[in-house]
């Protein structure tokens, strides 16, 4: 069943990419506490990911930040060392990378996707939520193919 609005996250195991390699932290901690405004993408370094949803958070993190978020996560069905590669090379500083690389995350929320068409498995759908302690407070679900409402600048709109 998919997340909703007034659902807390499950609480899984995820990997962030950190300066000091891979830290495993638990969804249930890890957003407890805080207003996050997370994105998950099908893939890193994929077209549409790489040039235009990762650089709209990019851009508009300071503005999202302004709104009361305290922190930007993206998260996909990728590992670590591969989200680490991807904010570096897209200058991701204000961007936090959680990779699900076992596809949990993306399954507990009920938000996979089937990439074999194009050799990726079963991934994450691509979608954003406002995530205040723990809780979704806005879920915005892409249809597939679409890039609008998992945008930084539709995200803008909800705060």
């Amino acid at each position: 069943m998919t997340i909703s609005v007034g659902d807390k996250l499950p609480d899984v195991t995820l990997t962030k990419a950190g300066s000091e390699g891979p830290e495993k932290v638990r969804s249930g901690d890890y957003f407890k506490g805080k207003t996050v405004a997370l994105f998950s993408v099908p893939g890193a370094f994929t077209p549409t990911c790489s040039a235009r949803h990762l650089p709209g958070y990019v851009d508009k993190a300071a503005e999202l930040k302004a709104k009361g978020v305290d922190e930007i996560v993206a998260t996909s069905v990728n590992d670590a060392f591969v989200m680490g590669a991807w904010k570096a090379s897209a200058g991701a500083d204000d961007v936090t990378m959680l990779a699900d690389g076992n596809g949990e995350f993306a399954e507990a929320v009920g938000l996979t996707m089937d990439g074999s068409g194009f050799g990726m498995g079963k991934r994450g759908q691509r979608y954003s939520m406002i995530v205040e302690d723990g809780v979704v407070k806005s879920l915005n679900v892409e249809q597939p193919g679409d890039f609008s409402v998992s945008s930084a600048e539709h995200m803008l709109g909800q705060l």
